[in-house]
């Protein structure tokens, strides 16, 4: 089985105004420097300034100031009442297939954003997601606490890698990318641009990785539940409630019967793009 993996860019990838300044500034630095003059104290610390800033946006995951960024579906599928339910850190050989079980009982699609090293240690499962009508995402090939902090080549090989993988055991390449821990630098931009990829973050999250506490889990998620929503749980990874159950399956369900009560209906990230 084999699969494109992305095309050709159809525009040239422009810089957001703070990623536009940032390369200003650097170039005026080094200029300063190689000049010699007296201002290279001052165009030092607006370089660690400005790297301040850069950080910042780093480690704030729905950001769009270092580029375009989901963190909501577009208004024609809020007019459709729609919300998108994603998944990281899968596929799970215990948890995914009882969250798969879980929204076939409600009739309902999701996005899962897979590692794709877990999904060659579980290649079946990983088309079990497909075949089931849910979407494969790309959420990088090892997930790497320190992804952000990549260069260029580096993120371009991790995505890249990726993309192969999960298009080789779905025959579909990945339209999407979700960074690990949402963060995600400067330098991804261009990379996701070239391949054709969208940076999705979400509108909400429930921390279900970190807190055992299902009630809080999940009224983190539902408080002003609506049309629009992008929200992030977890098949991989997810905390364990004190009798040893992963805290997503006694979420998901409240979720759902809540999405149903309000007339909401949970789409892929393709559908509710592309309807």
């Amino acid at each position: 089985m084999s699969a494109v993996v992305h095309a050709a860019p159809a525009t040239r990838w422009r810089p957001t105004p703070l990623v536009a300044g940032s390369m200003g500034l650097h170039g005026v630095a080094v200029l300063v420097m190689f000049l010699g003059t007296e201002a290279w104290l001052w165009s030092l610390a607006a370089v660690a300034g400005n790297h301040a800033v850069l950080t910042l946006f780093v480690l704030w995951p729905r950001s769009k100031m270092l580029g375009p960024n989901l963190s909501s579906l577009p208004d024609c599928a809020v007019a459709r009442g729609e919300i998108a339910l994603t998944f990281d850190d899968g596929p799970d050989a215990e948890v995914t297939p009882r969250v798969l079980d879980l929204l076939e009982a409600h009739g309902v699609r999701a996005t899962f954003f897979c590692i794709a090293e877990q999904a060659a240690r579980h290649p079946e499962l990983l088309r079990e997601i497909a075949r089931r009508g849910h979407a494969v995402e790309n959420h990088s090939r090892g997930h790497q606490p320190t992804f952000a902090l990549l260069g260029l080549d580096g993120i371009r090989r991790e995505i890249t890698a990726a993309q192969h993988t999960l298009a080789e055991l779905t025959g579909r390449p990945p339209r999407f990318f979700r960074p690990p821990a949402g963060f995600h630098s400067p330098l991804l931009d261009p990379v996701l641009h070239d391949m054709g990829l969208k940076l999705v973050s979400w509108t909400r999250r429930g921390f279900d990785t970190r807190n055992a506490d299902v009630d809080f889990v999940a009224e983190r998620l539902l408080r002003g539940l609506a049309a629009g929503d992008i929200l992030l749980l977890h098949d991989g990874h997810s905390a364990r409630t004190s009798n040893g159950a992963p805290v997503v399956l006694e979420v998901l369900p409240r979720l759902l019967d809540a999405a149903q009560r309000q007339g909401l209906r949970p789409v892929t990230l393709a559908q509710a793009i592309d309807p």
